[in-house]
């Protein structure tokens, strides 16, 4: 039996952090392979962008590009330079001892480095409507889709009652004609400051002991079905976006606990860095960043960990 190929570097992972690290790592001749899964996470590889359509705000796209075709040319780039990729899901990872033993649908696979880059799933609730608009009318990341045209100078609904959601209908009521916050309790989780600016904004209006029961539409979303839980009275609100802000799931299962994270299940980094607390191990992207989740922020940290595992290579640790 044949000796495993040991890897330089394996990237997990499909979105910007990943492939900008598959950019780096290829052209820095590392000659990296990245896993890009298979529906990991219920998400089609090139992660959460392929669940949008129109971006605006990635740098270089004066017009915008969509979702999708902006992660299709990420891949091709890495493609381009070198990277091998494997349309597998990593089930699990032993980082015990170097090099790391990186397990695949295919089998196990070994590397020097292990550049962490799975991302995080936001979270939505499941009723009447959602899936069917999913991405027509209905997202889950106000700063990235707001400010579209589809959403403009019309009523937006926001659920949820953290920091998320408060920052989200601050944001929205830029552009929405009113935005109404749909909270099931009486009382906001967030921070008083968040809170303040929610009921400072005169455009925000918050629906208290209320859960959103059906999303109305046609070829967009047109109205909210929302339910009063003390009440039980259900209403119509009628809007031309919904955005869930109760939160993201870090896509960390596969570590085991193996690399430290904070109470959510991020992945926890030196500051100012992508290096973990295993020695040859990094994150990038939205696995690791849990304030800006955006596109160009994930790609800057995938830039990051690439120049760090060639340092930690060259430096023969």
């Amino acid at each position: 039996m044949s000796e495993k190929k040991t890897e330089k570097v394996i990237i997990i992972g499909s979105g910007p952090a990943a492939h900008t690290a598959a950019i780096y790592a290829a052209r820095a001749e590392l000659e990296p392979l990245l896993f890009e899964g298979f529906m990991a996470g219920g998400v089609a590889a090139g992660g959460q962008l392929t669940t949008t359509t129109e971006v605006e705000n990635y740098p270089g796209f004066p017009d915008g590009i969509d979702g999708p075709t902006l992660m299709d040319q990420m891949r091709a780039q890495s493609v381009k330079h070198g990277t091998r990729i494997k349309t597998e899901t990593v089930s699990k990872i032993d980082l015990s001892c170097r090099p790391f033993a990186v397990t695949a649908d295919s089998g196990e696979y070994v590397a020097q480095t292990v550049i962490v880059a799975t991302g995080a799933t936001a979270k939505k609730l499941e009723f009447p409507g959602v899936e069917e608009y999913w991405q027509k009318g209905i997202s889950a990341c106000a700063v990235c889709d707001g400010a579209l045209p589809i959403f403009r100078n019309k009523p937006l609904v926001v659920i949820g009652g953290g920091d998320s959601a408060c920052e989200e209908s601050t944001y929205l009521a830029k552009f929405a004609t009113t935005v109404h916050l749909l909270h099931r309790r009486d009382e906001l989780r967030a921070s008083k400051a968040m809170q303040k600016r929610v009921f400072d904004n005169e455009k925000v209006k918050v629906h208290w002991d209320t859960v959103a029961v059906e999303v109305l539409g046609e070829k967009t979303v047109t109205g909210v079905k929302i339910k009063n839980l003390k009440t039980g009275e259900q209403s119509l609100i009628e809007a031309g976006g919904l955005f869930f802000a109760i939160g993201h799931v870090p896509n960390t299962a596969f570590l085991d606990g193996q690399l430290e994270t904070d109470e959510t299940g991020y992945v926890i980094t030196k500051p100012d860095s992508t290096v973990t607390n295993v020695p040859g191990v990094f994150a990038c992207g939205d696995v690791k960043d849990h304030v800006y989740r955006q596109a160009v922020t994930a790609a800057g940290s995938g830039c990051m960990a690439a120049l760090e595992a060639e340092r930690f290579l060259a430096d023969g640790e």
